[in-house]
């Protein structure tokens, strides 16, 4: 595709605040908060609109868009709980072990939204967003719409979806080759010009405008994996909205997923967090 200069992003969905409760913090996250940001800080003017709840959970992530510089103008702030993940780590691999989704699929998506998602060059949104009832008019508004599947797919799931979408991502580790392809050849036949399947250690493989591609993963020290597959995301998309070759996109994701390794949660902005009777407690 052509490079867009100043690329526009916009994150349009799940957010949550991860908490470690094996050491006592909690940090912003969410797949499409995580891809906002992170294509933030490589240079896109990037911003969000989800639901964030009014505790301080949501206080947190609030906090932490406004100091990434990501735009939150649409951002619904709603009473209630919001989405939480609780994760135990094994040295610096995460398990997850538990979550509550709080307030955050309560969007009421108005024409006011459409026109915003059509000012940006590509909206990033994930399985875990609940917005299936509006992708027709989500991809209609939207120049390019690219999508995480995670490791939640189901082939039903993406015969629904698929073909609303230019970009589609899926994790599939621990899978040999055959069945990777065989993926990727389902998403060619629902018109997705480029689909990433990432596999772990194994690193990835795609289907980006009829070429077969892989990428092994870059090394890196490990301090916390959490956040490495959105970092891959917004390192390929952000690649590709520059007009790099496929090759380059992949190798731009492997590196970024790299880096977001070497700190804790997906960008930082750890704050302590301890469990009570009644619920988290405030720091």
């Amino acid at each position: 595709m052509p490079g867009v200069l100043d690329p526009r992003i916009l994150g349009l969905g799940d957010n949550t605040v991860d908490t470690y409760v094996d050491s006592g913090l909690q940090f912003p996250g969410g797949n499409a908060v995580n891809v906002a940001v992170l294509c933030r800080r490589l240079g896109a003017r990037s911003a969000y609109l989800g639901c964030l709840g009014g505790d301080e959970a949501g206080d947190l992530l609030r906090d932490a868009l406004a100091a990434e510089g990501v735009d939150v103008a649409r951002c619904r702030r709603i009473d209630g709980a919001n989405a939480r993940a609780r994760i135990a780590h094994n040295g610096g691999d995460r398990r997850f072990i538990g979550s509550t989704p709080g307030v955050r699929g309560r969007y009421d998506l108005a024409d006011a939204d459409y026109a915003y998602i059509a000012r940006h060059d590509l909206t990033h949104s994930s399985i875990y967003s609940e917005l299936e009832p509006d992708l027709p008019r989500i991809a209609a508004a939207a120049p390019l719409l690219s999508f995480d599947f995670s490791e939640r797919w189901t082939l039903d799931y993406l015969a629904r979806t698929l073909p609303y979408l230019d970009i589609a991502f899926l994790s599939y580790p621990g899978q040999p080759d055959a069945a990777c392809t065989a993926l990727l050849a389902a998403c060619a036949d629902r018109d997705v010009d480029v689909a990433v399947i990432t596999r772990g250690a194994a690193g990835a493989i795609a289907h980006i405008d009829g070429q077969l591609l892989r990428q092994g993963v870059v090394p890196t020290t490990v301090v916390d994996t959490l956040g490495a597959g959105d970092g891959f995301i917004a390192g390929f998309l952000m690649a590709l909205l520059a007009g790099a070759a496929p090759a380059d996109c992949l190798l731009r994701g492997a590196e970024n997923a790299a880096r977001i390794c070497t700190w804790q949660g997906a960008f930082g902005h750890g704050r302590p967090w301890r469990e009570t009777p009644s619920g988290p407690a405030r720091p």
